[in-house]
C-alpha cells in the first residue's frame, strides 16, 4: 500500500541489475555474477600443471625411462618437439629476456603492434638455447620463446687452453658464427682470463658454461637480434669441429627408435571418433 512505510534495502536480496551488495543479485557486489574480483574465477585456475601426455615417440620413451640421458638424444640426432623432454632432462634451466622489442606492420586500418622477445636459456653446464617468439602481448612472447628456446636446446663442447688439467673451461677452438652482417669470433683462452665480450655473448657464454674466453665481432652489432644469433651459432660450431680426441672409430649401437620398436608399436585402447 502506498502508506506502508518503505523496505530497508539491506533487509531482503532485491534482485535486477543493480548495483548493491545484496546476496545472489546480478550486480558488482560479493557473490555476484557481475565483473567483481571476489570468489573464485570460472573454469578454474589456467596456470595448473598437467600431466605431461607424450605425442612424439622421442616423448613416449622419456617418459617411460627408456632413454636415460638427453645425450642419447643428440647422439642420434633425434628431432625434439616436445619442451617437456628438456624439462625431463635438464632440471637447473635459468632463463634470461636478452631483449624485448615492438614490431609493426602496416595495414588498411593502420598500424598493428607486436612486441618480439629473445630469450636465451642454459644451465651453465654444457646446454644452452636460443628463442625468439613474436606476440601480441609481451607475456606471451616471452612465454612463447622461452618453450623454443627449450626446444632448441644444443649441446656445448668445451675444451682447455694449454695444458689439461681439471674440469674443462673454454672453447676447444677457434670458432665463428655468422647472422646478418654480424659476425662472432670465439678464442680459447687461459683459465683465470674470464669473458672478455660485450654484454650479450657474455650472457649466453655463461648460461653455456664457458669461463674463460676471448672474442671479436664484425659488423652492426647493434642489432642484438643478429649478434646474439650469432653468438649462439659460433657455440654451435664447436662440436662441428673435427680434433683428433674425436678421430677414434666409435662402436654404433642402435637407434632409440630401432631398439624399443615393439614398446612403439603397443598402443592405448582409447576412444576413437
Amino acid at each position: 500500500m502506498a502508506d506502508s512505510a518503505p523496505a530497508d534495502r539491506n533487509s531482503a536480496p532485491r534482485g535486477g541489475f543493480g548495483r548493491g551488495a545484496a546476496a545472489g543479485g546480478r550486480g558488482r557486489g560479493a557473490g555476484g555474477r557481475g565483473r567483481g574480483r571476489g570468489g573464485a574465477a570460472r573454469g578454474g585456475r589456467k596456470d595448473e600443471e598437467k600431466d605431461w601426455v607424450p605425442v612424439t615417440k622421442l616423448g613416449r620413451l622419456v617418459k617411460e625411462n627408456k632413454i636415460k640421458s638427453i645425450e642419447q638424444v643428440y647422439l642420434f640426432s633425434l628431432p625434439i618437439k616436445e619442451y617437456q623432454i628438456i624439462d625431463f632432462f635438464l632440471r637447473g634451466l635459468k632463463d634470461e629476456v636478452m631483449k624485448i622489442m615492438p614490431v609493426q606492420k602496416q595495414t588498411r586500418a593502420g598500424q598493428r603492434t607486436r612486441f618480439k622477445a629473445f630469450v636465451v636459456i642454459g644451465d651453465s653446464n654444457g646446454h644452452v638455447g636460443l628463442g625468439v617468439k613474436c606476440s601480441k602481448e609481451v607475456a606471451t612472447a616471452i612465454r612463447g620463446a622461452i618453450v623454443l628456446a627449450k626446444l632448441s636446446i644444443i649441446p656445448v663442447r668445451r675444451g682447455y687452453w694449454g695444458t689439461i688439467l681439471g674440469e674443462p673451461h673454454t672453447v676447444p677452438a677457434k670458432v665463428t658464427g655468422k647472422c646478418g652482417s654480424v659476425v662472432t669470433r670465439l678464442v680459447p683462452a687461459p683459465r683465470g682470463t674470464g669473458i672478455v665480450a660485450a654484454p650479450v655473448p657474455k650472457k649466453l657464454l655463461q648460461l653455456a658454461g664457458v669461463t674463460d674466453c676471448y672474442t671479436s665481432a664484425r659488423g652492426s652489432t647493434r642489432t642484438l637480434g643478429n649478434f646474439v644469433k650469432a653468438t649462439f651459432a659460433a657455440i654451435g660450431n664447436t662440436y662441428a669441429f673435427l680434433t683428433p680426441d674425436l678421430w677414434p672409430t666409435a662402436t654404433f649401437t642402435k637407434s632409440p627408435f630401432h631398439e624399443f620398436s615393439e614398446f612403439l608399436q603397443k598402443t592405448d585402447n582409447k576412444k576413437r571418433y
